[in-house]
């Protein structure tokens, strides 16, 4: 299962069948919608104008991903039959959609039942009364990716890519049921109210609604599991009236729980709520529980289970290339295995709720997450991310509440993220980021919130932690920058949290110099030995100063910015360590590597794309997490190298031959037989 309403019968199979004693008919049921839809935009009123299309999917893979500024941002329609059983009646039926961008409207046999306004949350609609049983029936969805000065996000360095572009549910379940309506939400709370190395305490909170006219006498249960082993189970009686919906609270206690502990060690318990009627299981959902306590300290940096953790993190935006933002499973799991390799212990999804499946990789993996709702600002464009507006209001309020209530579970994410590079000029946001920090903490009260600034101003005083994004000896200035900013800003106001949300620059694996030139941002010329010197000195001033506690480069990805004329081509922002086809790693990628995984042997050879060279005498320049290596050129030994506190071995002087040369390096641990290698020509 990809969603956070999750069927017993599909995670606990025969185990749970035993313990249930239940025909599988009796639970839950959870059909995916994916296949086979018909789709045209709404300017195509012929009939016949249709194609197929499988979900996910947007419309926008080709005109945005070519660097077309005014990519299609309109109306698209959705339509699919779907037989309804006549054994479903007595059922609820619902439909959940785990994303579409960025305003659905939802019609059953073409009337309207519902709308949803935003573009990253997921959002489920009762259809049991709307449908006709024992035939087929109409699914009709009208998407919208155009401009609205009421939803969230108003502006983004990004593309607003239009579709159904994550999986639909159709949610079968007994008349008395754990509800799926709040907020599209598991219908189970849990809430760490205390946790140690020697105790936990966890309040469940579940929504119960009962779809039949009389009252029912229900037994809620909840068994927390390591693997097969009960540690804790909690059972209640209560009565659900008619046609109400009702919240529950469960407490249980535990002794000496096994913590989740990050990338060391990311256990997972299952929280298994169940709701049983006469002796009889009639639903049940299943939650991730990872125990963990942690803090932000304004000196020290960021605690998890009492330890000081350097966050070293990355932000990610969820598209690719080909496909847009229309993610399967086999591409989160990719990025997330890259980042993994790379020694990634935490990750910005940026700058919007992301798909479920991907928080339950962090939790699975142990990576730290920062997650946010959609509230932008322009960056170094035009525009701005605030409108005064009631209903733009409004909207952000619910999109925070969708964020928070749907992955609330998920151990991983650590803090709420409230906006980023948001202007004071103006409509002044500031007074609505209260707003919105009040509820983050009346709808969690267990995690702080962080936001992502690029300036100075009152917008930076509000959140309980708070970071920059800064592009020093990228946009502007000298990477040595950066190290004095940092301080300057610790020692006028030592009492703030500080990170650093965003810090990258562009690169192309096929923009290759023999000199080391500051590259123009703006302009068709991003080579890459630029980003890899820009992060090396980036890194060296962060990782000096243990206040701040996190740092997250900006990007791992290459991603989609159609309106971006920079690079090696149009529509890419090309700041990532790994290109949009997550088919090359670049050398930026390596030096991390050789600094934060220390569990693979690394050694890598930067500069290796640059084949043709210029300059007879040259520095060559490796990464490694070993003790050392040997460089020979041509056969020739230029000696030994030890690597400096930032895993960097170099040689200098290294001459090259007229002609085709070869540089090879050899890992002076004989234990670990590791060599790196590549040709050029002088």
């Amino acid at each position: 299962m990809r969603t956070p309403i999750m069927s017993c019968c599909r995670l606990m199979a025969v185990a749970l069948f035993l313990f249930c004693s239940m025909p599988l008919f009796a639970q839950r049921q959870d059909i995916l919608l994916n296949d086979n839809w018909k789709f045209r935009f709404s300017h195509q009123v012929q009939k016949g104008s249709e194609i197929r299309v499988d979900l996910p999917h947007t419309w926008n893979t080709q005109d945005a991903l070519s660097g077309k500024i005014d990519y299609k941002r309109g109306i698209g329609n959705y339509e699919k039959k779907l037989f309804i059983r006549p054994e479903w009646q007595g059922k609820r039926l619902f439909l959940r959609f785990e994303g579409a961008n960025s305003i659905a409207d939802v019609f059953i046999n073409r009337r309207h039942i519902g709308e949803h306004r935003g573009g990253y949350g997921a959002f489920v609609f009762e259809i049991t009364g709307e449908v006709n049983y024992g035939k087929e029936n109409s699914i009709l969805v009208r998407v919208n990716n155009g401009e609205q000065l009421d939803v969230m996000p108003l502006v983004g360095d990004f593309n607003f890519y239009g579709g159904i572009y994550r999986d639909v549910h159709l949610l079968i379940t007994d008349e008395a049921c754990i509800s799926p309506l709040n907020y599209a939400s598991p219908g189970v709370r849990l809430i760490q109210d205390s946790v140690s190395h020697q105790y936990a305490k966890i309040r469940a909170v579940v929504d119960l609604a009962n779809g039949n006219n009389a009252g029912q006498e229900v037994e809620l249960g909840i068994r927390l599991l390591d693997g097969q082993k009960v540690v804790a189970q909690q059972k209640q009686t209560l009565t659900l009236a008619g046609n109400a919906a009702l919240q529950q609270e469960l407490t249980f206690e535990i002794n000496n729980p096994h913590l989740w502990n990050g990338r060391q060690d990311p256990f997972l318990y299952q929280a298994e709520v169940s709701l049983s009627r006469g002796g009889q299981l009639v639903d049940c959902v299943t939650q991730p529980l990872g125990f963990r306590y942690y803090r932000i300290d304004p000196d020290k940096g960021f605690f998890l289970n009492g330890k000081h953790l350097p966050l070293h993190g990355v932000c990610r935006h969820q598209d690719r290339s080909e496909v847009g933002n229309a993610l399967r499973p086999q591409h989160h799991e990719e990025d997330a295995a890259l980042m993994l390799e790379m020694g990634v212990n935490a990750v910005r999804l940026a700058h919007y709720p992301q798909a479920t499946y991907f928080y339950d990789l962090m939790d699975k993996n142990g990576i730290i997450v920062w997650a946010e709702i959609p509230f932008i600002g322009p960056g170094g464009y035009d525009d701005k991310g605030f409108v005064n507006l009631p209903s733009f209001r409004a909207n952000g309020k619910e999109q925070l509440k969708e964020l928070i209530r749907q992955h609330f579970n998920h151990p991983s994410i650590c803090v709420w993220g409230l906006f980023n590079e948001l202007l004071e000029f103006g409509d002044n946001p500031v007074e609505y980021i209260k707003e919105l920090n009040e509820l983050a903490h009346q709808e969690d009260t267990t995690r702080p919130t962080t936001s992502a600034s690029n300036q100075m101003g009152d917008l930076n005083f509000i959140t309980d932690a708070i970071a920059w994004n800064r592009y020093d000896g990228w946009y502007g200035g000298t990477p040595a920058d950066l190290g004095r900013w940092l301080d300057g800003m610790h020692r006028d106001h030592p009492e703030i949290r500080i990170a650093i949300s965003e810090y990258g620059a562009g690169a192309s694996i096929y923009h290759q110099q023999d000199s080391l030139v500051k590259s123009v941002p703006n302009s068709w010329w991003h080579p890459e030995n630029w980003q890899t010197y820009y992060h090396i000195e980036n890194w060296k001033a962060i990782s000096a100063r243990p206040y701040i506690w996190g740092s997250f480069v900006w990007n791992m990805f290459d991603f989609g910015a159609a309106h971006r004329t920079e690079g090696d081509r149009p529509g890419i922002n090309d700041k990532g360590l790994v290109t949009f086809d997550r088919k090359v790693r670049k050398d930026a990628f390596y030096f991390y590597k050789a600094n934060w995984n220390k569990e693979e042997p690394v050694l890598y050879l930067a500069g290796k794309r640059n084949t043709v060279r210029s300059r007879r005498l040259q520095t060559i320049t490796a990464f490694t997490n070993q003790p050392g290596a040997e460089l020979f050129v041509n056969g020739k030994s230029y000696g030994k190298a030890m690597p400096d506190q930032y895993a960097i071995l170099e040689w200098k002087n290294v001459e090259l031959q007229p002609g085709e040369n070869e540089i090879k390096v050899v890992s002076i641990n004989k234990k670990v037989k590791l060599m790196d290698s590549f040709r050029c020509k002088l």
